[in-house]
């Protein structure tokens, strides 16, 4: 599966999106042709103790859409489609004139012991991180975070959604700025307080005692939670 993520920032920090306009993207991603799922991401609407609040509030908005393969994907990246217009802000004043970037990763999805949530639970949140790179030998650098870091993950108290996502070769033609991550990993509970527990457990340790032995690499990397909504396809 082939995932197209798109991040909205504003440098100065301040902007919020409003709720109609994230209606009015719901509306626009979900008849994206062939798009299977569409995921929005906002900023939690007050900070939860996790061990990298260092790394800042997080983008103000985010997407990731799914397409089952890369020409569904790039069939959806014309100059004239939607997404060639949410690039430079759709027409909403929250997302006109954000720095917006975005990158098509190739899915890598990892089991978990119980992916339902409990009922009542709405309104998941996703701890979105993200390595720039690059890293001294790429293929050493991914075969270790794949064999050891998602089993690790699989132990966090809770957790309903492990990915990871790794780098393709793809084409667009949206006005956004093309970013070139050598990684991006996605953990989904139930709800910010759930991920503040998990991340306050004690499988930290392994995850950070696994961090120190990665190969040599530069660029550091970023975490941010987000309240995530889902959007169905329509097509």
């Amino acid at each position: 599966m082939i995932s197209l993520f798109m991040t909205f920032v504003d440098p100065t920090g301040g902007r919020r999106v409003a709720s109609d306009a994230l209606d009015a993207v719901a509306v626009l991603v979900g008849a994206v042709t062939e798009m299977t799922e569409g995921l929005l991401f906002t900023p939690l609407q007050q900070s939860v103790d996790h061990p990298y609040e260092a790394d800042g509030p997080g983008p103000t908005f985010a997407l990731q859409l799914r397409f089952p393969d890369l020409f569904a994907c790039e069939a959806a990246l014309g100059r004239d489609g939607a997404l060639a217009s949410l690039a430079t802000g759709g027409g909403l004043s929250s997302l006109t004139g954000l720095d917006v970037t975005h990158q098509v990763m190739l899915t890598r999805s990892f089991p978990v012991d119980v992916a339902a949530p409990p009922p009542g639970k709405t309104t998941p949140c996703s701890y979105l991180v993200h390595y720039p790179g690059p890293a001294d030998d790429i293929n050493a650098w991914h075969l270790h975070y794949l064999e050891h870091h998602p089993s690790i993950m699989r132990t966090f108290p809770d957790v309903r959604q492990i990915e990871i996502y790794t780098r393709i070769d793809w084409v667009d033609r949206l006005p956004s700025r093309r970013v070139e991550h050598m990684q991006r990993n996605k953990l989904v509970f139930d709800s910010p307080a759930a991920l503040s527990r998990a991340l306050s457990s004690d499988v930290i340790k392994r995850m950070r005692a696994d961090f120190v032995q990665f190969p040599p690499f530069a660029g550091g990397n970023k975490h941010f939670p987000m309240l995530t909504r889902t959007v169905a396809s329509k097509s």
